[in-house]
């Protein structure tokens, strides 16, 4: 259901100065994408009235990644706490009742985590609902210290835990839910009293905890859901627990991957029943996968469609193509841009395409560049064969028909059309145009010369003996120590 009076609030306005980077923290990048778009996905399911995103360092860039996905921005400018963030961002709220707020760095949480804690907020006409986790190392983080089994009487930071608060484990995530028109009074008495001299919720939240407002706190089902990303290591962390439930969600849909810890896999790729993914794949972008596909050991995707039945052999790379039912490629074979393998097509190992469609059940098995070129069905491409398709200025394409037979090492200077039936012989540089079912041949005749070997061998040897440096004697050299 759409919940019209609530608005989604991401403070995105800090800079991450332990990160070590002249990039914002929140367009850093965790499985497969920039933080700040994680926690836009996970808000747009609820359908609040609006999803707010406080910036301020390197506003602009934020911003232009945010409004593709429809993203709202308010520059907080300067920077003077969280507490600060939401009343520079009032006047966007409009009308909504209540606010969940999550910090931008902490891209982990569940769209079921931030419903149920909204619920939670609902049902106990709270004026501020904590979602908390329970750590078994809380160190460093704020503990929540609770008057009753629901409700919190304090959060109290890890440098001023009393002796006896010093066993709490259950810490604030930072993801709160509001109502506002408790929160702005609270707001309003609250005092930078502080190193900082900065404005902080968590001071809203002791405010209103002090008249007797109601405070609840909801755990994290899962703890890891509320983990931010302050140091390169807990980025590490976040972009390994996201792939790990990628490739969880992809196992539970049939999907078989053999250790799983080593593949990589974005968040948008799909793969069909019975596809087979081997260790140490890529699976990245928008690629996906029909039924019953083999990815083997070492192989990078991208953006890449691959109907039923593919293999891919290992340590292929294959960006921005298409390859139809039962097609196969690689080893260590290299597809780009614009290829496209039609069904039962197969291209080997260490040939690189471009801008090229393989017709139906063709073959270029070996050692070739296909570039810029379409391939008729049944055509197979001799070993070192490559199209010539760059002129210095222009790119130009070569046209090979049906059942077309190019021997190996040949050379097709484009543009060039082989008809249908027709045979390329082995080493030919072909320039011309050649007919169907036409032999082509372009090659200078051979010429045997006997006995030239032996005799260059003896005017070779007898030239080094020339200049080769007489040796003195040994008697001579001990004379001479």
């Amino acid at each position: 259901m759409p919940n019209k009076d609530v608005v989604l609030v991401i403070l995105a306005a800090g800079k991450g100065t332990r990160l070590k980077s002249s990039m914002a923290k929140v367009l850093h990048r965790a499985g497969g994408r920039p933080l700040i778009e994680h926690l836009l996905r996970c808000c747009a399911p609820l359908k609040p009235k609006r999803i707010v995103t406080i910036v301020g360092h390197q506003a602009e860039q934020v911003t232009a990644t945010l409004e593709p996905l429809g993203g709202q921005t308010v520059l907080q400018q300067p920077q003077n706490g969280t507490g600060h963030a939401m009343l520079v961002a009032k006047r966007a709220f409009g009308n909504a009742k209540i606010a969940i707020v999550l910090p931008g760095d902490a891209p982990l949480v569940r769209t079921a985590t931030l419903k149920s804690l909204l619920a939670t907020h609902r049902a106990g006409h709270a004026a501020a609902t904590i979602l908390t986790a329970v750590l078994a190392d809380p160190s460093g983080y704020g503990r929540i210290v609770r008057k009753t089994e629901t409700q919190v009487g304090a959060i109290v930071e890890d440098s001023q835990l009393a002796p006896e608060q010093r066993e709490l484990n259950e810490i604030n995530s930072g993801i709160y839910c509001f109502t506002l028109a408790k929160l702005w009074p609270a707001l309003s008495r609250v005092k930078p009293n502080n190193k900082h001299r900065e404005i902080y919720l968590t001071d809203a939240i002791a405010e209103l905890a002090s008249k007797d407002e109601t405070v609840l706190a909801q755990i994290a089902p899962d703890s890891r859901e509320v983990l931010g990303c302050n140091t390169r290591a807990d980025l590490a962390e976040v972009d390994r627990i996201f792939r790990e439930r990628k490739r969880e969600e992809l196992m539970a849909a049939g999907v078989t991957i053999q250790l799983p810890e080593t593949v990589l896999i974005d968040p948008e790729v799909t793969a069909g029943e019975d596809c087979t993914i081997e260790p140490g794949v890529q699976l990245l972008g928008k690629t996906r996968l029909g039924e019953r596909c083999v990815i083997r050991s070492g192989s990078v995707l991208l953006n890449a469609t691959l109907d039923d039945d593919v293999t891919v052999q290992p340590h292929s790379v294959i960006e921005e193509s298409r390859l139809e039912d039962g097609a196969s490629v690689g080893p260590f074979a290299r597809l780009r841009t614009g290829t496209h393998l039609k069904a039962r097509a197969r291209v080997g190992n260490f040939v690189e395409t471009k801008k090229a469609v393989i017709g139906e059940g063709s073959k270029v098995p070996h050692l070739s560049y296909i570039g810029d070129a379409r391939l008729g069905s049944k055509t197979n491409i001799g070993a070192g064969t490559i199209t010539c398709n760059y002129d210095g200025v222009n790119k130009h394409q070569t046209t090979i028909g049906n059942r077309v037979f190019v021997g190996s090492d040949s050379v097709l200077i484009a543009p060039v059309k082989i008809g249908d039936g027709a045979y390329i012989a082995a080493g030919s540089a072909i320039t011309k145009n050649v007919p169907a079912e036409s032999l082509g041949v372009a090659r200078s005749h051979q010429v045997n010369k006997k006995g030239w070997a032996a005799k260059r061998r003896r005017e070779l040897a007898a030239t080094n003996h020339a200049k080769s440096p007489k040796k003195k004697s040994r008697k001579r050299r001990n004379k001479r120590r």
